[in-house]
């Protein structure tokens, strides 16, 4: 049984704050060390603003609990220095296959287009992932940047002063208090935080429990996600298998709403299940137990003044389609660059009514594909499930059913159709996927990829076209990333960003979204892009 989570990562120690006469004024406190708040800290240290970490644990989470790793979020690891790693450790995977009883009835790519650095997916347990945050916070850190991850300081108390909040902190040596001009809480689905203010979710709760079990065996089985609607072995039900590294598998396994939680997750109930899945000859060690509830829920507002809530905290889906650390980076990667831009007086606060509206957005899109999902997985009515199962049969033979079949839409990243931000589509002919609004696809570039190229800032990517190396409005500066025909030895950077257009000036957020196009550069449009995309009008 691997032993990461049970070594202190990040001990308590005393802090200097305890020792004030009176309560230390930092910039950003971030409630919760888990991947999304391990992300935000090391955003905001990278960009040099204070990020302080608070827990009331001190290790990585117990258990393999996320596990799929799109490829948008191996992408944002790559900025905040990570994303080898995952790579390297994890288990890459592309194709899903689904069966229906016995039979599979059809596969899938879900990366059937080359030119891409990163894979569709992952599988990582995430307390690896949260491994690698710790050691690369523990990294900049010793690099001087402004981070510090405080183990066993439990928040007591939140205090909303308006330009500020007031937090009451548990420690093994007592409470304290400091203050926080801006709060970024990402405590998880049962937020303290958000209890503490009075908020809570909207959405629905599904009537369904599924059994997750973490097993170490060795197994034939090929890496791919395996998806069955009523197996043999859980008759009536569904069954989900991954590969994760050091031969642990993760098992799903639907149980139907009324049951006894802690019965089930007794090892007694749980080892006969499995046996009947995996077959009585083989042999395993159960690691890991748990029960989760189909819930797609969100709360109504992510920014309540100086309190901003990201990943669990601010929403929830049911697993499949592995949306949610997922969606929680990309709520740092949203939030992060916009709460620089105000801390530093180059945005107003009322950019950060933009995390508002695109995370609700992506929460939306998550909450919608997740809960069609559940319906298609439990139906609701006997002529659902006559629907659902004559879609599973004709999908066998037919190519048409297949787009029907819904054992979790996985995750993709969200477009922002509709975001403040954007600028008019300004490319006729432009690729569809590269509008305003989209995240930007990734192409190869000879021996390097265009992402690791856009970095984290405001660039300029113009193709085939002619534009300076830099510019400054407003105090944002944007540089220039110029490529050509000779850049694009594949094709796929005309065919992402070119489409019928013979040339194209971007503006990429530092998120790596697109903010506007153009078929050529223009001095005036681009600035006005530039303050619509920070706010400044």
């Amino acid at each position: 049984m691997n032993k990461i989570f049970e070594i202190p990562l990040y001990p308590y120690t005393r802090s200097p704050d305890q020792d004030a006469e009176s309560p230390v004024r930092r910039k950003v406190v971030i409630v919760g060390a888990g991947p999304v708040g391990l992300a935000a800290a090391i955003d905001l240290a990278q960009q040099g603003v204070e990020a302080i970490v608070l827990d009331d644990n001190d290790k990585v989470s117990f258990g393999s609990r996320a596990i799929c790793f799109a490829k948008r979020t191996l992408e944002i690891a790559d900025r905040l220095g990570g994303g080898q790693e995952m790579v390297d450790k994890g288990v890459v995977w592309n194709l899903g296959k689904v069966f229906f009883g016995d039979r599979k009835v059809y596969e899938f790519n879900l990366l059937p287009e080359e030119g891409h650095q990163r894979p569709a997916f992952i599988n990582l347990q995430q307390y690896y992932f949260e491994d690698y945050l710790v050691k690369r916070a523990r990294q900049i850190e010793a690099k001087g940047a402004p981070i510090e991850l405080r183990g066993q300081n439990k928040v007591l108390d939140v205090t909303d002063k308006g330009d500020h909040t007031v937090l009451r902190i548990d420690t093994p040596e007592g409470e304290y208090t400091i203050e926080a001009d801006w709060l970024i809480a990402c405590d998880g689905a049962g937020s303290p935080i958000r209890s503490m203010m009075g908020l809570d979710f909207v959405g629905r709760v599904f009537e369904d429990n599924f059994l997750i079990a973490d097993v170490v065996m060795d197994a034939d089985f090929p890496t791919e996600r395996w998806f069955w609607f009523d197996p043999p072995f859980n008759k009536g039900q569904s069954a989900l298998l991954h590969k994760q590294p050091d031969g642990v598998w993760r098992i799903d396994l639907q149980l139907g709403w009324d049951i006894d939680k802690d019965e089930e997750k007794k090892p007694e109930n749980v080892i006969p299940r499995l046996k009947a899945m995996l077959g009585e000859d083989v042999e395993f060690d159960l690691e890991w137990v748990s029960i989760y509830t189909f819930q797609c829920r969100r709360m109504e507002k992510f920014r309540h003044g100086r309190v901003i809530f990201a990943g669990d905290s601010a929403h929830q889906v049911s697993p499949f389609g592995a949306r949610g650390a997922n969606s929680g980076l990309q709520d740092t990667d949203n939030l992060v660059w916009k709460l620089k831009m105000v801390i530093d007086g180059t945005a107003p606060e009322a950019l950060l009514d933009s995390y508002d509206i695109e995370r609700i957005h992506g929460a939306d899109e998550n909450i919608l594909n997740s809960s069609r999902s559940t319906d298609f997985i439990t139906p609701k009515s006997e002529t659902s499930r006559i629907f659902r199962d004559a879609v599973l049969d004709l999908s066998e033979k037919y190519d048409f059913a297949r787009p029907l079949v819904n054992s979790g839409r996985l995750s993709m990243p969200c477009t922002y159709d509709g975001s403040p931000l954007n600028t008019p589509d300004a490319l006729p002919g432009g690729p569809d996927r590269t509008r305003p609004g989209a995240p930007c696809p990734d192409a190869p570039l000879g021996n390097r990829f265009l992402l690791g190229d856009l970095g984290d800032r405001f660039t300029l990517l113009t193709i085939n076209a002619d534009a300076p190396d830099t510019l400054d409005e407003g105090g944002i500066a944007v540089t220039r990333l110029a490529l050509s025909a000779a850049d694009d030895a594949t094709g796929a950077l005309a065919a992402r960003y070119l489409g019928d257009a013979k040339s194209a000036v971007y503006l990429i957020r530092p998120d790596q979204h697109v903010a506007a196009r153009w078929a050529s550069f223009d001095d005036t449009a681009t600035r006005a892009a530039i303050r619509r995309a920070t706010g400044q009008e």
